[in-house]
């Protein structure tokens, strides 16, 4: 069976996420993976579904609930995962006054070190910003950390770099 992304963003409202799975569900659809969230108001989801039917097939059952809910709707087939290198999990975090960069420099950062980042989230809470990344970075972190440091130093934030525990992912 094909494996099928399908994000969905637009205005939130109880029953999109129902309306949404109902469609794969019918379509015989299992959830491989999933993603929701809720920022400022909008509704985003990315889900992977294994489902017999195709992209074009799940697109068309998807578009009049895209309609119903205004939500822009993508659908489209991935191929099964590549073998990544091992890498191990880490967690970067950045605390500080909100500027504009933070969440470019950070990631430039990141990928400079060969890291990937595999889950990223900011909030602003009250005067604090807060960023947290899970990555994965197969190279040595050394480098990592002293990049982080290095823009916590120019930002004004806190930036640091630690191993993730693997029961909390």
């Amino acid at each position: 069976m094909p494996l099928l992304a399908v994000a969905a963003l637009g205005p939130d409202r109880p029953g999109v996420v129902a309306a949404l799975t109902r469609v794969l569900l019918a379509r015989s659809g299992n959830l491989e993976d999933a993603s929701m969230h809720q920022l400022s108001g909008q509704f985003a989801m990315t889900l992977v579904v294994d489902v017999p039917a195709g992209a074009d097939a799940v697109r068309a059952e998807l578009e009049p609930v895209g309609r119903q809910h205004e939500l822009l709707i993508s659908v489209r087939e991935v191929s099964a995962q590549e073998q990544q290198p091992a890498a191990e999990s880490f967690v970067v975090s950045v605390h500080g006054a909100d500027r504009p960069g933070i969440v470019h420099r950070v990631a430039e950062a990141i990928a400079d070190a060969g890291g990937n980042i595999t889950d990223l989230s900011t909030r602003l809470a009250g005067g604090l910003y807060v960023l947290v990344a899970e990555i994965d970075l197969a190279a040595d972190p050394a480098p990592l950390t002293r990049a982080l440091a290095e823009i916590g130093g120019e930002l004004g934030v806190d930036a640091h770099l630690r191993p993730a525990e693997s029961d909390l992912l």
